[in-house]
């Protein structure tokens, strides 16, 4: 059937700047540790990943700075909104991730959170950082792109 597949996926917040900022390599699917009430307010769409970014410390990967807010009816239980937050990988995903995060400029980089089969999980990057002329160049193919398909769509 059209927009099903095995994998029912929803996004429910993307990195909007992360491949503007960044050059992508490589991506993994990665569970998140979350409490109850962080759960129910992602639900409800309400994170940001904004500024976020994933380290490897002592065999852990690590998602710092990104922002969930509050679920208002659990007013006692929610914790500090930008805490840091384990993500949940194969070992042998993580040596892969210590080896690639060493070279000089790598880095990790959250893309989207997304519900994959009523779980909440991360899709990780490993990126490289974009010089300034790299950006403008994007910039000049994507409005490239964009006029000619919209002259295409004037035509017909």
């Amino acid at each position: 059937m059209p927009g099903q597949s095995g994998d029912s996926r929803r996004v429910v917040a993307r990195n909007r700047k992360a491949l503007h900022e960044y050059h992508v390599s490589e991506t993994w699917q990665a569970g998140i540790v979350l409490t109850g009430p962080e759960v129910k307010s992602i639900r409800d769409g309400r994170a940001s990943l904004a500024e976020s970014f994933a380290t490897v410390e002592a065999g852990e990967v690590w998602l710092r700075d990104m922002h969930v807010s509050p679920y208002e009816p659990a007013s006692r239980e929610n914790s500090d909104p930008v805490r840091p937050r384990k993500l949940l990988m194969h070992r042998s995903e993580i040596r892969r991730l210590i080896g690639a995060t060493e070279q000089k400029g790598m880095t990790l980089v959250p893309l989207d959170l997304h519900l994959s089969d009523g779980r909440i999980k991360v899709t990780l990057a490993l990126a490289r950082g974009k010089k300034l002329h790299d950006k403008r160049e994007t910039l000049k193919r994507k409005t490239a792109a964009r006029e000619v398909e919209r002259a295409v769509r004037n035509r017909e």
